[in-house]
């Protein structure tokens, strides 16, 4: 059967595969606590997340000397090595990857997670074969800087107009607008619904059963 749209899809990790936003969001905030520094919100320390580690510290905590920031970093790290195995995916993630490789499409990571972060998260969940190439933060452009998919569709030889990516922030979006590919929003992440359809992304999921159904459909 004719492929309809895409030959590539690109997934973002934190937030759209990867039942983590809650866990950031305090791990940002306990490293603030840890320096005695203004702690941010949930909102503002969810804003940052898909953000590269070392940006995301300064949108989420602005006005600190430059010689903060690592420490912020050092701290944060602290915190999410501590939890990071308890994460889990999302229902029906493994299943909906399992389909669409199956069915020829190629996957892809796109995410401001570090390379070696990425990796323990791949190992962990046994999904490190599913991916024919992955992109992260300390490699390149943090989103929302085009760079990651004009890197992954030139290693795989796909044509950017049948790429889609799909995740649960305004980056991650707004990655798509600038590199010329689809870009499908989850609302089960980080952004709030408004902020995301304010990009007008080709589809919003609520859950990954609703996104595996529209790209088995549409995709």
């Amino acid at each position: 059967m004719a492929r309809k749209k895409f030959d590539l899809i690109v997934f973002d990790w934190d937030g759209t595969l990867m039942d983590s936003t809650a866990t950031i969001v305090k791990c940002i905030q306990a490293a603030a606590k840890d320096l005695g520094i203004p702690v941010p919100d949930r909102e503002s320390a969810a804003h940052v997340i898909g953000l590269g580690l070392a940006e995301a510290m300064q949108v989420a905590m602005p006005g600190l000397s430059p010689a903060m920031y690592p420490k912020v970093v050092e701290r944060y790290r602290y915190h999410y090595l501590a939890q990071d195995q308890d994460l889990v995916l999302f229902d029906g993630v493994p299943e909906m990857l399992t389909d669409l490789s199956q069915q020829g499409y190629f996957l892809a990571v796109a995410t401001g997670k570090s390379r070696v972060g990425l990796n323990r998260a791949l190992n962990a969940t046994k999904l490190l074969s599913v991916f024919d190439a992955t992109r992260c933060a300390d490699e390149t452009f943090s989103k929302p800087h085009p760079a990651m998919l004009q890197e992954l569709t030139r290693e795989l030889g796909q044509d950017m107009q049948r790429t889609v990516m799909i995740g649960d922030t305004t980056h991650d979006v707004q990655m798509a607008i600038n590199a010329g590919a689809g870009a499908i929003a989850v609302t089960f992440g980080a952004h709030p619904l408004d902020q995301l359809q304010a990009l007008q992304p080709l589809f919003t999921a609520n859950s990954v059963p609703q996104l595996h159904q529209w790209l088995n459909e549409n995709a």
